[in-house]
């Protein structure tokens, strides 16, 4: 299995919904999307075997996918889609309130540059409730940046580690995600991301302002921040119309693509598994 699939336990919620249980889950088929973006679905750089099924988000990316050469792509849905089916008995919260805030995030090869200070004063005049910051594991580690979020009085949290090569993944980020977003009234960040489209799903109202920050070394190969913001005007200020971005969320994370258990185990070469093959 590519070590990415494990990225946020994605391989872990797909076991789970196809029946799987909670343990290692077996070697997906392909190269399963791991985050929202504006390109083919796959990372940039990230290396790619020939004729190897890519599973994708939405019907969005599978087209730019088949734009840029790929080929044996197939939407299946974000697995995020899959956790909400997963949890879509849990009591609802008893009260919603304050906003949960997601800054964009480096990770171990690229780093962001910005002013926090700057970030965190527009925060403060904008958000009426208690602040949540969620900071990205990177982040999180880099005390100084941590503690500025903390003297200015918000409540810092991080939902784990994504994992890197097969090691350290925690099975239940998304877990954890899910059950900040469900406290919280909004979600809010200063780009679109993942963070966002999972918020709006989980019955937040969105929010995208603020200062975008520069990711040393981004690629601009689909059109960057820019792009980000023409095509999708809609999701972005401090204040968004929550009809068009659930409307929008639910194309972006395919929620409409969402496979049914059976098929999803055939689609991820989980048809036929061994006893071996799975892992209690």
């Amino acid at each position: 299995m590519h070590h990415a699939n494990h990225f946020y336990g994605h391989a872990h919620v797909l076991a789970r919904y196809c029946g799987l249980g909670d343990g290692h889950p077996p070697r997906i088929n392909g190269y399963v999307q791991h985050g929202w973006n504006i390109g083919d679905g796959l990372a940039p750089g990230h290396p790619y075997a020939e004729r190897t099924p890519s599973l994708l988000w939405s019907d969005q990316t599978r087209r730019r996918a088949w734009s840029v050469g790929r080929r044996n792509v197939v939407t299946i849905g974000a697995p995020f889609a899959y956790l909400l089916d997963l949890r879509r008995d849990d009591p609802p919260e008893p009260h919603r309130e304050g906003t949960i805030w997601y800054p964009f995030h480096g990770w171990e090869g690229q780093h962001v540059k910005g002013d926090h200070k700057e970030l965190i004063a527009r925060i403060q005049a904008t958000e009426p409730g208690p602040v949540t910051i969620c900071l990205y594991w990177h982040e999180y580690g880099m005390r100084r940046v941590r503690r500025l979020y903390e003297n200015a009085g918000f409540r810092v949290i991080c939902h784990g580690y994504r994992g890197h090569w097969w090691k350290d993944t925690d099975p239940f980020f998304l877990d954890k995600q899910l059950s900040e977003l469900r406290r919280h009234r909004r979600v809010a960040s200063n780009r679109l991301t993942s963070a966002i489209f999972y918020g709006i799903a989980a019955g937040c109202e969105p929010a995208v302002y603020g200062d975008p920050m520069i990711l040393s070394d981004e690629d601009p190969t689909f059109g960057g921040t820019a792009r980000i913001r023409r095509q999708w005007p809609e999701l972005h200020g401090e204040s968004v119309d929550q009809t068009t971005a659930v409307e929008i969320a639910r194309a972006e994370l395919g929620t409409d693509h969402r496979c049914t258990p059976a098929e999803l185990r055939e689609l991820l070469g989980w048809a036929n598994l061994q006893e071996d093959d799975v892992d209690d």
